[in-house]
């Protein structure tokens, strides 16, 4: 899609006018993003996107309860097989013209060896998920969708806490577009792409008790 799009702008010849104009804007917007950055602290819910600052409302208490159950089985599985780091909301992404704060990260072992404990900005995760809302809902399935995916996020969840599902998407090779989601319904399981062996009831998000089953689960030791 990306490349369609450049060969329609080359193919005007007003495409140098069109790209200086493009140059002159995003080069104003990035001053706005680095006045955004000074001014955002632990203490505010905020986001940088297309030029705008997004500030997030309170969540309900199924929204946090959601992410909590998740967090609480990502966090254990990955710390006990060592496989990368996790981080909830605070977390402040960095993408070529975006920075968001998903509701829960994922990195790879590999890429984390480069974190400081002093870092406050990081670069694109391996997994994302995020927690849809009124007020967040129409940007988790657009423009996030096709950022994240642009920029080789391979694994995006966005769990619908009202309908009680997560929608998968996953990025194959050197795709630049997810492929069309795979829904889960609660009755489902889930298993994650990009962390080996996770796999879980879709239900252990939205239910304490499964949640604390799965995690049992979770503890055996692998077989084989």
């Amino acid at each position: 899609m990306m490349n369609i799009t450049v060969e329609k702008i080359l193919e005007r010849p007003d495409a140098k006018l069109l790209m200086d104009k493009v140059n002159y804007f995003l080069s104003a917007e990035y001053q706005k993003r680095m006045a955004f950055r000074e001014w955002l602290d632990e203490d505010k819910k905020a986001e940088f996107i297309n030029g705008e600052v997004i500030m997030h409302s309170p969540v309900k208490r199924k929204h946090w309860s959601s992410s909590s159950h998740l967090t609480f089985l990502l966090e254990f599985y990955v710390r006990l097989n060592d496989l990368g780091e996790i981080a909830v909301e605070k977390a402040l992404i960095e993408l070529t013209r975006n920075d968001y704060e998903p509701d829960i990260c994922f990195w790879l072992k590999e890429k984390t060896k480069g974190f400081s404990n002093d870092q406050m900005i990081f670069p694109a995760p391996d997994f994302v998920v995020e927690i849809l809302s009124r007020s967040t809902a129409k940007n988790d399935r657009t423009i996030k969708h096709q950022d994240y995916a642009a920029h080789g996020i391979r694994e995006y969840w966005i769990i619908d806490p009202n309908r009680q599902l997560i929608d998968q998407f996953i990025l194959i090779g050197n795709d630049t577009e997810y492929m069309p989601a795979k829904t889960h319904l609660i009755s489902q399981d889930i298993k994650s792409f990009m962390i080996e062996g996770f796999e879980i009831p879709v239900a252990a998000v939205f239910d304490e008790q499964i949640n604390k089953t799965t995690l049992q689960e979770l503890m055996k030791p692998k077989q084989g």
